[in-house]
């Protein structure tokens, strides 16, 4: 018996030459500026201001990320946003889906006044000066505190994580509840091994806004060193760089061979390198996390 094979049309070799070098320009124009900024960063700071590095160190050093880590306001920001990225994560996925998995229950009365209610808080919001005399008042301010109790609840990551419960058949939770089993035992037993994929995606949502985030830290607890992070010490390193303050000059004349610019590239790699090592470990979560929730029984 012959098979017949589905031969491609001009049309369609066409398409696949065309959307095969859009797609390889456009991955050259993502990964430049980043391994531009690892290459710089890698060079020696003097040689740097000469121009000329694309891809490549032209005179490899580690002095750039010697000064950067030697800052005790580095060390400090990494342990403090590494807790934070941790703890943050761990809540507010835990808060995050326990909510999801409440207003995603049938017999639960005001599931869609609730839901409605999270919603258009991702749309309204008091304002920064409320924001921040309510934090004052809780005593949220110039407190590790600050950066894990705001963030516990996403409205977001909730309406993800719902409807991927919702597509969860109902038999399984009607079933143990005919054995006797309460809230807690389906939510943590059965739900909470079968939303796997979607905790991972929303999981790593969180962690990325917790490792990046530097608003907080300076709106918040500027005034506390011992607080800092690190996308805030790397904010701060930018406009050193951008102002020529007496700080980045310091920088440039205690090694002579260290520049605002070398050093604000070492920051940067050091700043994103932990979080960009997480994402191929979780990537592939990605599609079934937001997709697979569509299906219903």
């Amino acid at each position: 018996m012959k098979i017949k094979m589905n031969r491609k049309t001009p049309g369609d070799i066409a398409f696949d030459v065309i959307n095969g070098i859009i797609l390889t320009l456009y991955m050259i124009v993502l990964l430049y500026p980043l391994l531009n900024t690892v290459a710089i960063s890698f060079n020696d700071g003097t040689d740097a201001l000469r121009g000329g590095i694309y891809l490549w160190p032209r005179m490899f050093t580690w002095k750039n990320y010697i000064t950067v880590l030697q800052k005790s306001t580095m060390i400090t920001a990494a342990k403090v946003t590494v807790a934070r990225t941790v703890i943050g994560t761990l809540s507010s996925t835990l808060v995050t889906s326990l909510l999801a998995y409440v207003l995603s229950r049938r017999e639960f009365l005001f599931r869609r006044q609730l839901s409605l209610l999270y919603v258009i808080t991702m749309y309204v919001n008091g304002g920064l000066v409320p924001i921040l005399l309510l934090y004052k008042n809780l005593g949220l301010t110039n407190s590790f505190w600050v950066y894990i109790i705001p963030g516990m609840v996403s409205a977001f990551n909730m309406l993800v994580m719902r409807t991927y419960i919702n597509g969860i058949p109902a038999s399984l939770s009607e079933s143990a509840e005919i054995d006797g089993a309460g809230h807690m035992t389906i939510f943590f037993k059965i739900i909470l091994p079968l939303c796997m994929p979607v905790i991972a995606t929303i999981s790593l949502f969180t962690a990325v806004y917790q490792w990046n985030s530097w608003f907080d830290a300076m709106l918040y607890n500027r005034m506390s060193d011992n607080l800092t992070t690190l996308q805030y010490e790397l904010m701060k390193l930018l406009n050193s760089v951008t102002n020529n303050n007496a700080t980045a000059e310091t920088m440039k004349n205690s090694t002579g061979q260290v520049t605002p610019a070398s050093i604000r590239a070492a920051a940067t790699v050091v700043t994103s390198l932990p979080i960009l090592c997480l994402y191929p470990f979780l990537q592939r979560y990605f599609v079934a996390g937001l997709t697979i929730g569509g299906v219903k029984e």
